[in-house]
């Protein structure tokens, strides 16, 4: 039974590590960079709803005029 409980330790120990030098090998973007995409991805996202809503609104009255026949 303790040979079980030294590999369970020795195990958690050595994903630590690993997790640890992984975390080493992480370039973080920074603070101007990260802006800069937020920015960009909440423009995008704003440019695609009004696309989206403006599609949305003109297919409904499109199918309205049609079944308004």
């Amino acid at each position: 039974m303790g040979e079980t409980e030294n590999k369970n330790t020795a195990v958690k120990e050595s994903w630590f590590a690993g997790l640890k030098a992984e975390f080493k090998k992480i370039i973080w973007p920074t603070k101007e960079s990260l802006a800069r995409q937020t920015t960009a991805v909440v423009i995008v996202s704003v440019v695609l709803g009004l696309i989206i809503t403006l599609l949305d609104t003109i297919i409904q009255y499109g199918v309205n005029f049609l079944v308004n026949l």
